[in-house]
């Protein structure tokens, strides 16, 4: 990682009424890691990488000056349990990606994918639909990248979960995001178009030196995809390091002792 992440989450807690969902989580990514968010459902995998956009507050900071901090690309995200005036400069580089695809049923693949250009070019002109002819070009060629280019004129809402969740990730590449934050993105696929859209992430960061950051139910995905796993239990992480570091009583640990029960032929020992 490098000394100046691109990153840094510095003691961030989210309360819901009485329950802990963040608990003084703290974590530095730099720029090009690829990056698994593992733990149980519960865990705060989710309110963590919302937080990370500014679509959740985190809470007032109470560790301290240092305390209820997310900064990215060096400027400031939210503090002090507000969400920064300046977050949208920060949000135009960084790609959600949503488990439920988030993309306008009614609207062909081909305008949820140039809808990613919304952040450079007048609103109403992207309203109207009338595409600069610099998004035209990038919007195919990055449903061509993610191999559903043949859909574009296809209606989002027809399509399969793996072929709407290739358009997210091609909208992210209009909006020439240099961050994807995915939020259980292979949830609802079957494994086949799972392992897609997981060889697409690993592609982007690996050839185009994106920065992924990825919350997997599916463990076995983490340590294939992923060279740093952090692991979050009841809202506090646990583990921060290599996925080859991460060993078989650790996971049960993380996960209880039911995981033994499910763990898949060739896991770590």
């Amino acid at each position: 990682m490098t000394s100046d992440p691109v990153l840094s989450i510095r003691a961030a807690s989210k309360t819901f009424g009485s329950r802990r969902a963040l608990d003084a989580v703290s974590l530095d990514v730099g720029r090009g890691e690829m990056i698994a968010l593992i733990g149980p459902s519960g865990s705060g995998k989710s309110t963590l990488l919302r937080s990370i956009d500014g679509l959740q507050t985190i809470d007032d900071g109470d560790k301290g000056e240092e305390g209820g901090v997310i900064t990215a690309f060096g400027g400031p995200v939210q503090a002090r349990g507000k969400v920064s005036d300046q977050v949208r400069k920060a949000r135009i580089r960084i790609g959600f990606i949503a488990q439920q695809f988030n993309l306008v049923g009614r609207l062909s693949l081909f305008s949820n994918v140039a809808l990613g250009s919304l952040g450079r070019i007048p609103f109403l002109q992207g309203l109207l639909g009338a595409w600069p002819e610099e998004t035209r070009l990038a919007a195919m060629a990055a449903l061509h990248r993610v191999g559903v280019a043949e859909y574009a004129a296809q209606r989002a809402n027809t399509l399969s979960g793996g072929q709407q969740q290739r358009g997210a990730i091609a909208r992210a590449l209009v909006q020439k995001a240099k961050i994807i934050l995915a939020d259980e993105p292979v949830a609802s696929l079957d494994p086949v178009s799972a392992r897609k859209v997981m060889d697409i992430l690993r592609d982007l960061n690996q050839t185009d030196g994106l920065t992924v950051v990825v919350t997997l139910h599916q463990v076995d995905y983490a340590l294939r995809y992923c060279d740093r796993v952090v692991a979050l239990k009841a809202g506090k992480k646990v583990y921060d390091g290599p996925a080859s570091g991460l060993k078989r009583e650790q996971l049960i640990d993380i996960y209880g002792p039911e995981f033994e029960d499910v763990f898949w032929e060739g896991a770590p020992q």
